[in-house]
C-alpha cells in the first residue's frame, strides 16, 4: 500500500537553531528576509523525496526508499508541538530535538523531553553547531561522517568532550543516547546527530535517519489514508484579500475545494464549506503571501495548507478538521468528543488556562503528576470571570496558572482587588508548575512564621558550664538552643516542671537578637531566678507553652527535635495538670 509522507516536528529551546536547521534543509536563509516574514510561514514545509536523494547522494548514492518525502512542521517549538493533535495523540509522527553542543539541555529542551514522552513521540537528536568547536574544518552541506575524517585530533578531543557532556545530561534525564552512526537498536537508543544548521554540515546524515526510521519502525502508520480528509488546524490568521484564513495539517484522506467541513471551538463544531486551498510549492521559503501558493481543488494527505472558509467563528488553535458529508454526519459527533477537553477536576483546587487544547492538556498532565488538584480550566486569555470564580478558594488554591496567555484588561483591574490571589504565567510549563510549589512551600513557611510569632513555640536549651555572667536580676547565664527558637518575652520551666523565670534580653556579643534559634550559643537575661537557686550550670530549661497555643502547634510541621522538645514540656505540663493539652 502506498504510504505518505511523516509529519516531522521540530523542537528545542530557543537560540538552538530550530529555525536556521529548517532554513537549511529548505534551501532558504531567513536572515535574508525581513523579519517580519517568519511570522507569515504557513506552518509547514514540504521537503520530497527527489531533494532528499539529491541532499544524501554522498551517503545513499543511487538507493531509493518507499516514503515520499518529510513534511516539516514550520513553527518551530516544543509549545506549537503541544498545540498540534490528531486523533488524540501528537500530530507528529517523528520529532527532531535541537541541541546546542555548547549549552546541553536548558530549560525548554527538558520540556521538550517531556513533552515526546507524554506524546510517546519517536525522536532524534540534532546536535547542533559544531561549527563552533575550536579549529572545526566546515564544508557546505558535508555530511557529518565526512566531516569527521578531516579534522584534527585536538579539535574531535574538544567535540567528543561536548558530546559525551550532552550524552550523561540525557541520561539524567532517562534517556539512553549515542551517535547515529554507533547504534546498533533504534529502538533502544535515541539517535543523535551532529550537525551545524549554519554550514549544512550533517544535514544529509540528519535527513537520511528521519527517512530510514520512518520507512523501518512507521511504515503501518504512514499508510494512506483514503476517504474524507482529516487535518489539525495549526492557526488562524486575517489575510488581505482573504479575510480570516487557517493554517492546517491534513494528515489523513482527501480535501477538496467546495467540501462541507467540521471544524472544532469551545462549544458546538462550525460547520462550514472550503472556499479555496492555497498550498506552498514544495522547499518555498513562502517569501511574500501573493505568489507564495498555488491554489489548488484537491489535496491528499499529508500536507500543510491554508483554507479559506465560508464562517471560521470560534475556531480554535489545535481543534480537528473534518470533511462531513452534512450537518447530520455522524462523524461530527466524534469531533466533538475529540475537541472537548478531558481534564479531572475536584471540588478545591486552582485554575489553569492555556493558548491551545494540547498545550493546556500538557499542563493538566504535569499537574497531575504532582498531585496539584484543578478544579477549573480553559482556553485562551484569562478573563475577570476566571479571576472572581479563582478568589473563592481558601489560599493555596486562590491561584490561575496560565501557559502562553494574558490577562485582559478586565481581569487586571479585577485581580488588583484581591490582595491574597496569585497569577503565575509563563511559556514553560514545567517551569510554571514549579513556580507554584515553589510559592506553596514560601507560603506555608511564612504561615508557620506567623503562627510561630502568635505564641510560644517549642524549645529548649543548656545552661552552659562556667559561663554565667550574672546570678540574678537579671540571671545572665551562656546557653546552646538544643531545640526550636527561643524569644525575649518567653516564660520558661525548669527540668522539674516548675517556674525557671522569663527571658528578658537575647545577646551575642554587643548585639541583641530578637531570637536564638536551634544550635545558636548566646547570652540570655533570664528574670525572676537566682542561678544556684532555681536554675544551675548544665540544666536543660524548656519554654512554658500555654495550652491554646499548643494545639495549634499540632497542626504545624515540626522537626524532630522540636517535637521532642514539645513531648517533653507537655509531661512537665501533665505533672499538675494531667489532663493539659487535651
Amino acid at each position: 500500500m502506498a504510504i505518505r509522507q511523516p509529519v516531522v516536528s521540530v523542537l528545542g529551546h530557543v537560540d538552538h537553531g530550530k529555525t536556521k536547521l529548517l532554513d537549511r534543509i529548505r534551501g532558504t536563509s531567513v536572515q535574508a528576509r525581513e523579519a517580519g516574514a517568519i511570522t507569515q510561514h504557513i506552518g509547514a514545509t514540504e521537503v520530497p523525496i527527489e531533494h532528499i536523494y539529491k541532499v544524501c547522494k554522498q551517503l545513499i548514492g543511487n538507493k531509493k526508499f518507499d516514503v515520499p518525502g518529510l513534511l516539516f512542521i514550520d513553527t518551530p517549538g516544543h509549545h506549537s508541538f503541544t498545540t498540534l493533535r490528531a486523533r488524540g495523540g501528537s500530530l507528529a509522527d517523528i520529532a527532531v530535538l535541537v541541541i546546542d553542543i555548547r549549552e546541553g539541555l536548558m530549560p525548554q529542551t527538558i520540556e521538550s523531553i517531556r513533552i515526546l514522552r507524554q506524546y510517546k513521540t519517536p525522536f532524534v537528536i540534532a546536535l547542533n553547531k559544531i561549527d563552533t568547536i575550536q579549529g572545526w574544518i566546515s564544508e557546505e552541506g558535508r555530511p557529518f561522517i565526512l566531516a569527521e575524517k578531516v579534522q584534527q585530533e585536538h579539535t574531535l578531543a574538544a567535540f567528543n568532550d561536548k558530546l559525551y557532556t550532552v550524552i550523561a545530561q540525557l541520561a539524567d534525564q532517562g534517556i539512553s543516547a549515542d551517535r547515529y552512526d554507533r547504534i546498533d537498536d533504534f529502538t533502544k537508543a535515541v539517535a543523535l546527530v551532529p550537525i551545524s544548521a549554519k554550514e549544512g554540515e550533517g544535514i544529509p546524515d540528519l535527513l537520511l535517519v528521519l527517512i530510514g526510521l520512518a520507512q523501518r519502525f512507521l511504515e503501518s502508520q504512514l499508510e494512506k489514508g483514503e476517504g474524507p480528509g482529516k487535518g489539525t488546524i495549526l492557526e488562524i490568521k486575517e489575510e488581505r484579500g482573504l479575510g480570516k484564513t487557517l493554517d492546517m495539517i491534513l494528515y489523513s484522506g482527501t480535501l477538496k475545494k467546495g467540501d462541507t467541513v467540521a471544524m472544532g471551538t469551545r462549544g458546538a463544531p462550525v460547520i462550514t464549506k472550503i472556499k479555496a486551498i492555497l498550498k506552498p510549492k514544495p522547499l518555498d521559503e513562502i517569501r511574500d503571501p501573493r505568489d507564495r501558493f498555488d491554489s489548488v481543488k484537491e489535496l491528499h494527505a499529508a500536507a500543510g495548507v491554508k483554507i479559506s472558509c465560508q464562517n471560521c467563528e470560534g475556531v480554535i488553535a489545535g481543534a480537528p478538521i473534518i470533511v462531513v458529508k452534512g450537518p447530520n454526519d455522524p462523524a461530527i459527533k466524534a469531533l466533538q468528543e475529540e475537541t472537548s477537553i478531558k481534564i479531572e477536576t475536584q471540588e478545591k483546587g486552582i485554575t489553569i488556562k492555556a493558548d491551545a487544547i494540547g498545550s493546556l492538556e500538557a499542563l493538566a498532565y504535569e499537574a497531575k503528576e504532582h498531585d496539584i488538584p484543578i478544579r477549573k480550566y480553559g482556553v485562551g486569555e484569562i478573563t475577570r470571570r476566571d479571576i472572581v470564580e479563582a478568589a473563592y478558594g481558601d489560599k493555596k488554591n486562590c491561584v490561575i496558572l496560565g501557559f502562553n496567555v494574558t490577562m485582559s484588561k478586565d481581569a487586571e483591574a479585577e485581580f488588583a482587588n484581591h490582595d491574597e490571589m496569585k497569577v503565575m504565567t509563563n511559556q514553560i510549563v514545567y517551569q510554571l508548575i514549579d513556580d507554584y510549589i515553589e510559592w506553596v512551600e514560601d507560603s506555608k513557611k511564612k504561615t508557620d512564621t506567623d503562627k510561630r510569632s502568635e505564641f510560644s513555640f517549642p524549645a529548649k536549651f543548656k545552661i552552659l558550664p562556667n559561663c554565667v555572667f550574672r546570678v540574678s536580676k537579671p540571671a545572665i547565664v551562656g546557653v546552646r538552643v538544643l531545640a526550636g527558637r527561643i524569644r525575649p518575652g518567653e516564660n520558661l520551666l525548669g527540668s522539674d516542671g516548675r517556674d525557671a523565670g522569663r527571658i528578658k534580653s537575647i545577646h551575642t556579643g554587643e548585639d541583641a537578637l530578637k531570637e536564638a534559634k536551634q544550635g545558636e550559643e548566646v547570652a540570655v537575661a533570664i528574670e525572676g531566678v537566682t542561678v544556684g537557686r532555681q536554675i544551675e550550670e548544665d540544666d536543660i530549661i524548656y519554654v512554658d507553652l500555654i495550652e491554646s497555643g499548643y494545639k495549634q502547634l499540632l497542626g504545624l510541621e515540626l522537626n524532630d527535635d522540636e517535637k521532642m522538645a514539645m513531648e517533653e514540656t507537655v509531661v512537665l505540663k501533665r505533672k499538675d495538670d494531667p489532663f493539659w493539652g487535651m
